[in-house]
């Protein structure tokens, strides 16, 4: 789905889902996202050794296992370069303004990360402080990466970064934006964070 909305290019991208708390699946480097096969998937343990799989680890994997280790509540990771919130973070700008309900309402805003090398130790540095309050965030220069409870999700929050992007960006080709107010915003995070309560209690019922 990624290489069919043009969110990834030749072999960009990486995924990965934790199986357990012992080991994560994830993609392998330079292979196209639309041409994996189940046996091109890799299986690694929380500190980045490889448990199974020919393949070999993207150098990106860092950021992933940070994000996991970062916040227990992720099951899923996407990184993408999606075209016009690639765009965003290359002009150096977040997507942080509350212009659409519907975004606040699932992934709130979208912060900026500073720029460093990918597959770098320095991409954890600049993420670090952004993992626990956001649920996708434009790296500068580089692309975005959004997470969440499972893989489905983390994709969705991926769509939803691109689809806002491209609004916002229609926003400043039209040279005016009208933002929601304090209140708008508070009665969006509170609708939110009851609707992930009524999501756990289902989820709490089924088990």
């Amino acid at each position: 789905m990624l290489h069919e909305k043009n969110f990834v290019a030749a072999t960009d991208g990486n995924i990965s889902a934790r199986v357990n708390s012992k080991s994560i699946l994830v993609t392998p480097t330079g292979m196209s996202k639309g041409m994996l096969c189940l046996e091109d998937l890799l299986l690694v343990d929380p500190e980045g050794r490889k448990l199974a799989g020919t393949r070999e680890v993207s150098t990106e994997l860092s950021m992933h296992l940070l994000i996991y280790r970062l916040r227990g509540d992720v099951n899923a990771v996407v990184h993408a370069h999606p075209p016009t919130a690639t765009g965003f973070a290359a002009a150096g700008l977040a997507l942080n303004e509350p212009l659409i309900a519907e975004v606040e309402l699932s992934i709130g805003r979208v912060p900026l990360a500073c720029y460093a090398l990918p597959g770098s130790a320095e991409i954890c540095d600049g993420l670090s402080p952004l993992i626990a309050g956001h649920q996708a965030i434009l790296m500068a220069n580089h692309g975005v990466v959004t997470y969440a409870e499972d893989l489905l999700a983390a994709y969705m929050h991926m769509e939803t970064v691109e689809h806002f992007a491209r609004i916002y960006l229609v926003t400043h080709q039209l040279g005016r934006r009208h933002a929601l107010d304090h209140r708008q915003v508070e009665e969006l995070r509170e609708l939110r964070k009851q609707r992930a309560m009524d999501t756990g209690d289902l989820l709490r019922k089924k088990a």
